[in-house]
């Protein structure tokens, strides 16, 4: 055997061992996923091994391809569970042809999902009105690691699973931006106004530009559904309503290209881009 196989100490098929879990009281959060029992599909390099780097994020099963299991050794990624080597065409049959597995598909609990009585009362918070589209969302939930915001809170209903398509378009941001889950949305805002956040929705008729908007912290930006916007009672809810300006003759952006412009505005207001 040569100091690599060693090293891997992988084995073919069989079922991955459960991995331990901390006895003890369960904390006051929810499962993400609507069926506690089902697990979350991560695929994708940047996406499995961020999952892997997460000790929150419990791995029930990983699937590998032979160069992937030679990529993560090489870069002295612990596994954490044994894996199933197989061949990459056993992954496409499990995710379908299109997708962009790199070699790598794990199945895992779903993250909890914090209170939202627990957010911080600082910083930046992403709210999500109804936006169904898995890769707007991970991609806004990547721009949102990438501008450090505390959380991202959206609804349980009419909001895609944190699994997927929207684990891969994150790029494994899920890993990194607690997602807060809500039966209601407006009593949700009401909540962090309560809290002292400074609610501020995007709407393309609102009646002040976001960046002459005087912002403070904790500042909470919702976000609506592409065609649809803001629902009346998220509006009526958020403290204040503020448009984007754009000098172009098109007015309107991608959600989640407006949802990294309104952070880099926000962020800047804030002072937090240092």
């Amino acid at each position: 055997m040569s100091d690599r196989d060693r090293k891997l100490k992988f084995r073919r098929g069989g079922k991955a061992p459960d991995g331990g879990r901390e006895s003890g009281r369960r904390p006051a959060w929810r499962d993400r996923d609507a069926r506690p029992d089902g697990p979350a599909i991560l695929y994708g390099w940047h996406t499995v091994t961020a999952a892997l780097a997460n000790p929150q994020r419990h791995i029930r099963k990983l699937l590998l391809t032979e160069n992937a299991a030679r990529r993560l050794a090489d870069d002295n990624i612990d596994t954490r569970v044994t894996p199933e080597i197989v061949r990459p065409s056993l992954i496409d049959q499990r995710l379908g042809p299109d997708a962009v597995h790199q070699g790598l598909l794990a199945e895992a609990d779903p993250l909890p999902s914090p209170d939202i009585e627990t957010l911080e009362g600082e910083g930046l918070v992403l709210v999500l009105d109804q936006i169904t589209d898995p890769h707007n969302v991970g991609a806004i939930m990547r721009s949102a690691a990438a501008f450090a915001v505390k959380a991202i809170v959206t609804t349980a209903r009419h909001s895609p699973e944190a699994t997927g398509v929207l684990a891969k378009s994150a790029s494994g941001a899920l890993e990194l931006v607690p997602l807060v889950t809500v039966q209601n949305l407006a009593r949700a805002l009401t909540a962090l106004n309560e809290r002292g956040f400074m609610t501020v929705g995007l709407d393309s008729q609102g009646s002040e530009n976001l960046s002459a908007t005087p912002l403070r912290q904790p500042l909470a930006l919702v976000l609506g559904a592409e065609g649809k916007g803001l629902r009346q009672l998220t509006r009526e809810t958020c403290s204040v309503v503020a448009r984007l300006d754009m000098p172009g003759e098109l007015k309107s952006l991608n959600v989640s290209n407006a949802a990294v412009l309104a952070l880099y505005i926000g962020a800047t207001r804030l002072g937090l881009m240092g």
